[in-house]
């Protein structure tokens, strides 16, 4: 059945499959947009679902299969956006260009295989609400970003981000964090450490 969705040596869903079936697996909210451009890699094996006003912008990429797609509402994925499930991103998000969150590990630990050949792993990213992701930003495989973080351009996350912190860098540290008893932003105090796992 799997080959029949998918030629070997291949990784899109054959043309009739993404002609005749997969504008059925991914269910839009009202008013959801994805642009003519934007490549929808999509089984029936797992869900994808995108809340509504939600826009995929060109020539981005939403692959579920390997793990669920869950987007939510009133959220932009930017251009030439990579997500790979499992992925699961919360409402008013904003992508911007080139960012790229990959639910999936190929396995290396064999060094008598290729990578290839090994198989994968996978672990679920959690993106909160108000989430912001500048360009070129890279997500790794089970993280979470925690409610309104701030994630700079280029950086590459490792490790959990607490909410309402700025990270930046490759790998990502927090630079700043919101002090609500003081009503403003500050520069975290042990910027000099990578961030934490929760």
């Amino acid at each position: 059945m799997y080959r029949l969705m998918m030629p070997k040596n291949d990784y899109r869903p054959r043309l009739w499959f993404r002609i005749f079936v997969i504008p059925f697996i991914c269910k839009k909210g009202r008013g959801a947009l994805i642009r003519k451009s934007v490549r929808l890699d999509l089984l029936p094996n797992n869900s994808c679902s995108i809340g509504d006003r939600t826009i995929i912008e060109d020539f981005s990429i939403i692959n579920n299969t390997v793990g669920a797609v869950r987007i939510g509402s009133n959220s932009i994925i930017g251009l030439s956006n990579v997500v790979i499930g499992p992925v699961t991103v919360g409402n008013n998000v904003l992508f911007a260009q080139h960012v790229v969150l990959s639910g999936l590990n190929h396995n290396f630990q064999d060094v008598t295989i290729a990578p290839v050949q090994q198989g994968i792993t996978t672990g679920e990213i959690i993106v909160e609400d108000d989430v912001w992701i500048g360009a070129n930003a890279t997500i790794t495989a089970g993280i979470r970003i925690g409610r309104h973080a701030v994630i700079g351009a280029g950086s590459v996350v490792t490790k959990d981000v607490p909410p309402y912190s700025v990270v930046v860098g490759n790998p990502g540290k927090i630079i700043k964090q919101y002090n609500r008893e003081e009503n403003t932003w500050k520069k975290y105090a042990e910027n000099s450490r990578q961030i934490t796992n929760r």
